[in-house]
């Protein structure tokens, strides 16, 4: 079994972070460099994400037995999870599936329902690059910005580029799972499943990913849930505002 990538700052205490579709480890840097100061942060690259491998296979199962390697690989006994979006999915899981290795748990912007494929836009745009025409990312940008006009949206997708060989880029995702497996991103936390300990849902102010009707589903999966709002902020709560996000999580890791 193939260990993921992480890099891995600061000690003390673990805290995993998983970041969301199409992201990496690295989206988080900066509250991570913060929470170095109290924490021991492994900024975790998912499968068909970042540096870690890539795989034909791709669901929450495998996402979930992949990080109860890491896990095992690096010796932790015990550790608080964090999980953004798809990584909030896999993060849920895991705390159901190992409730005994979870300390606490972070959920950012997701809710553990069912949620429609609605990735269609940005996978089209993503596999109508072509890089064997393309020489600079600004060439990649300018494709990108034919569909996906949020200059914020591409910057995301354009960190994932990178030189391949001295005359070739390429995406550090793979792009042709992630397509393939779209529909997975979606799926909901099975019924029945739950984790009776602390669990802290950050929802995004302007984001529509955590509705008021979600509340009651979320508490029946994590009885002690508490849920808090990120004042000004969409589906990037951490990077729209960092200050916030940061304050809500330490009062809760504390």
């Amino acid at each position: 079994m193939e260990l993921l990538h992480s890099n891995i700052v600061g000690s003390g205490f673990p805290l995993i972070i998983l970041h969301g579709y199409f992201g990496m480890g690295d989206n988080w840097k900066s509250q991570a460099n913060k929470l170095a100061e109290n924490f021991e942060v492994h900024l975790v690259d998912q499968r068909n994400h970042g540096r870690s491998f890539h795989s034909d296979e791709f669901n929450y199962e495998l996402m979930v037995a992949d990080l109860k390697h890491y896990f095992d690989e690096n010796n932790i006994e015990k550790a608080i999870v964090l999980g953004h979006s798809m990584g909030g999915k896999t993060a849920m899981l895991f705390a159901v599936e190992y409730p005994e290795l979870v300390e606490k748990l972070v959920v950012a912007d997701i809710a553990p329902k069912h949620y429609a494929p609605h990735h269609h836009t940005i996978i089209s745009a993503l596999n109508s690059v072509d890089f064997s025409q393309l020489k600079l990312r600004t060439e990649v940008d300018d494709i990108l910005k034919q569909t996906i006009p949020e200059e914020g949206v591409r910057q995301f997708l354009l960190k994932n580029v990178y030189r391949k060989t001295k005359t070739e880029m390429a995406f550090r995702f793979n792009l042709t799972s992630l397509t393939d497996h779209n529909p997975e991103v979606g799926e909901a936390l099975p019924s029945f499943t739950t984790y009776d300990g602390d669990v802290l849902f950050l929802k995004g102010e302007k984001s529509n990913y955590i509705l008021d009707d979600d509340f009651g589903l979320i508490t029946a999966h994590f009885e002690n849930a508490t849920i808090e709002t990120i004042s000004k902020a969409g589906h990037w709560l951490h990077a729209e505002n960092p200050t916030e996000f940061y304050n809500k999580l330490i009062h809760f890791l504390k």
